[in-house]
């Protein structure tokens, strides 16, 4: 891989967020040449700023990972905002990409671009199979057509491009403030605050029971890195994730432990739970036919709890392992 990244000059989006910030680091420590924009010197929603920063800072490759997101919160107050500045940003980016000769582009997108009915494994092939949720589709939808504008733009002008499709992330740099936290992170703020105002309780949505997908964010970092050097293939985006479940339930007792709150955790069960099940299907990202690796490496494109993966990717129970990654 190494050998692969050594003086390749790469553009990383979002370079200096929760996800960017690691994928930055790795592609470093592999001898990459790593530019990351910063919006005061290039507004990314503007042609004419990501042409620009393109030609200003040619690439071998561009990494797409910057985001306007948030929580419910944004999603219900901000839709306009959260649906054109993610939707111009990547499409400003495939045009610049193209007219400045970038040769690979790699968009990073979200698991919540699947329909919202779909429920159990979710496969690539399925994408398409519906609408997102109502409650995601203003971010869901326009990085799902990051994949549509990839596609038509190796027809017409010959730009590779591959979308990943990521599942939840936790782990360092996260935030938690909580109009932008991810779950892992709006959960542990809650036990921490409950923990410091010495709360007699907990209150938690629904009853445990729904099962979803948790992946560090630096082995989401890892595979990124390695499916942008192996993976080719445009018209099929690919799941990052371990493939592994874990039941909300599981997951508010393990951060209960960690953090030592001796006070009681109240499901309340009049609210929702959601989807059953929502884990990505990995099978493809587990293929053993990509290109061959050197020796001694591990044939999957990402390793993980299959693999020989340094971390554990999805959190754990105390029955099983009894600490989670933070």
């Amino acid at each position: 891989m190494q050998g692969f990244w050594s003086g390749k000059r790469v553009t990383v989006t979002g370079g200096a967020g929760f996800l960017g910030q690691h994928v930055v680091r790795r592609l470093r420590s592999y001898g990459a040449e790593v530019y990351v924009p910063r919006k005061r010197d290039y507004d990314l929603t503007t042609l004419d700023a990501a042409l620009r920063c393109l030609l200003e800072h040619p690439c071998d490759m561009l990494i797409h990972a910057a985001a306007y997101y948030g929580g419910i919160g944004i999603n219900v107050h901000e839709p306009g905002r959260l649906y054109y500045q993610n939707l111009v940003m990547g499409a400003n980016l495939m045009e610049a990409a193209r007219l400045a000769k970038v040769a690979k582009v790699v968009n990073i997108g979200t698991a919540c671009s699947y329909p919202g009915y779909l429920e159990g494994h979710l496969r690539e092939e399925d994408l398409w199979a519906g609408p997102c949720h109502a409650s995601v589709v203003n971010y869901g939808l326009t990085k799902k057509m990051l994949a549509v504008q990839g596609l038509a733009y190796k027809k017409q002008y010959g730009l590779d491009s591959i979308h990943l499709i990521l599942t939840n992330l936790y782990g360092p740099g996260d935030s938690y403030n909580p109009e932008r936290s991810h779950v892992v992170a709006a959960l542990i703020r809650k036990w921490v605050e409950a923990e410091l105002a010495r709360a007699p309780s907990i209150e938690v949505w629904g009853t445990g029971k729904p099962i979803r997908e948790f992946l560090y964010v630096e082995d989401c970092a890892d595979a990124i890195v390695l499916a942008a050097e192996r993976y080719q293939d445009t018209a099929m985006p690919l799941n990052i994730g371990t493939g592994k479940g874990t039941s909300i339930r599981e997951l508010v007792e393990t951060i209960n432990d960690l953090t030592g709150y001796a006070g009681t955790i109240t499901w309340n069960t009049d609210k929702p739970d959601g989807a059953a099940m929502k884990v990505l299907d990995v099978s493809r990202m587990d293929a053993p036919d990509r290109p061959a690796p050197g020796p001694g490496q591990d044939h999957r494109l990402v390793p993980g709890p299959q693999g020989r993966g340094r971390r554990q990717m999805v959190i754990a129970s105390r029955s099983r392992q009894g600490t989670a990654r933070s």
